[in-house]
Formats: structure tokens, sequence, C-alpha cells
């Protein structure tokens, strides 16, 4: 058992190294400062506004996702009783949604926000998408990260003569902010790698949005931009840079959340 366990682990990492080395081998060489120029064009198929975009969309996805999938959480550990009907069907239903593949996700975003709506192809498609996509997936961690408190710290706190909301606020929450990361980098990795949500919702305009009608613009994020080169066939080079980039956003992302909740496990 051990021999198989420590195979599938050789497996796993063996995997991983070799997707790493070949996207950087392949897209390297191809990392010029063209593509970063302020303005797309077919010349230097500059991933800078792309870029941007992607930055634009997971800010606000979070803004909008995190307090509501938090929420959702406390209510379910905090504030509902315990082997209760209602909470067992949300728990089954959230579990659902968070294995629903993305594209269904985007046919929804699509029918609903972009025609039924009439915001068209749009940044705030998008967002309201993605927070779908990303929700389950941060309610349930959170929720996990919560049951994880020791109820001691819950009966210590209402000793002191606490309420039950500073309690949760004071207490709680802080000790279990560590899980709560760990959903929310999950939701980040999402969000920075979808592509097929976000081509039927925010479209593949390859431009920052104007600050007029800035959430009814339409927007091409690095995964939208990297499919649509791919799909192209005519820059499959500066693919391979932007996956390059997509890659370093995602370990720095990871790097920088661990250090913040160790930090915070420390405190």
């Amino acid at each position: 058992m051990f021999i198989l366990i420590m195979l599938a682990t050789l497996i796993t990492v063996a995997s991983m190294a070799y997707l790493v080395i070949y996207i950087l081998i392949n897209g390297i060489p191809y990392i010029t400062p063209d593509l970063f120029a302020w303005k797309y064009t077919s010349e230097n198929v500059s991933m800078l506004p792309a870029l941007i975009n992607t930055i634009i969309i997971v800010v606000f996805t979070l803004l909008l996702a995190v307090p509501i999938g938090i929420a959702a959480a406390v209510y379910l550990v905090e504030y509902s009783k315990r082997g209760s009907k209602l909470v067992k069907v949300i728990r089954v239903t959230t579990e659902t949604l968070a294995g629903i593949p993305s594209i269904v996700f985007g046919l929804f975003g699509f029918l609903s926000f972009v025609l039924a709506f009439k915001w068209g192809y749009s940044l705030i498609a998008g967002v309201l998408t993605l927070a779908m996509m990303v929700l389950p997936t941060i309610i349930r961690t959170t929720e996990e990260a919560l049951i994880a408190v020791p109820d001691m710290y819950r009966e210590g706190s209402f000793g002191l003569g606490a309420g039950k909301l500073r309690t949760i606020f004071v207490i709680v929450i802080p000790a279990a902010v560590p899980g709560i990361l760990s959903g929310v980098i999950l939701a980040i990795g999402r969000i920075v790698g979808e592509s097929a949500a976000l081509i039927f919702t925010a479209g593949s305009v390859a431009s920052v949005p104007a600050l007029k009608g800035f959430f009814f613009s339409s927007t091409r994020t690095l995964a939208v931009h990297m499919y649509c080169l791919l799909s192209e066939g005519l820059y499959i080079n500066q693919a391979y840079a932007t996956a390059v980039i997509l890659l370093v956003i995602v370990l720095i992302i990871n790097w920088l959340s661990g250090i913040a909740a160790k930090k915070v496990g420390k405190e």
C-alpha cells in the first residue's frame, strides 16, 4: 500500500513538473516587450489588456462571492440546527453546484445576463457568472474551516460574557482564516484559469474597459486571450508566452496567500 501511495505521488509530481517545464521551454523565448504594449494589435498581440482585465475580474468576483460565501457558511455552522434537513439539502446542492462544468455556468450566464437582462457581452455578466461558479467552493471550504474550530473557543468566549455575534467575528472566524484563505485561493485559481464561461458572457474584446460603461464593456482575460490565439492558429508562440505569464501569476498568488495564511495562523 505504501508503494502504491508513493507511486501515485510520484506520477502526480512528475506530470506537474513535465507540464510546467514544457510550458516554460516553449513560452519563455517568446516573451518580448511587444507582448506588454498598452493596446492590442494584430502585430504585437499584446497580453497586457488581458492581464489587467484578469485582475479586474478577480477583484470584483471575490468582492461579490467571498462575503456571501462566508455569510452562508456562518449560517450553516453557527446558526442552523445541527442535523437539520434544510442544512443537508443546502450542502448537497452546494456540492452539486461545485461539480457542474464551467460551460454550463457559461450557458446559464449567456441566457440570463447576456440575453434576458440584455447586458450583452460585458464585464458584469462575466463577474456574476464566475461568482456563481466559485461560490460553492468558498461556502464548503469556509464551512469545514468553521467546523474545525474547537467548541472550547466558543464556550470560553461565552463564559467571558461575549455574545454570539461577537464570538463569531472575534474568535471563530479569525481562527478559521487559514481554511477560509484556502477556499479563496482555489476560487482565484478557477477564476484566473477560466475561459469557457467567460467566452459566453464577458466576450473576447482585447482592450481595457473604459470608465464610461465600465461594467457593460466586453473584456478578455488571459485564459480567453490564450484560447483566442490558439484558435486562430497564427500566434502559437505568443500563446505559450501567455501561458507562462498565467502560470507565474497563479504561483505568485498561491505563494502570497500561503504566507498570509501562515502569518494569520501564528497571530
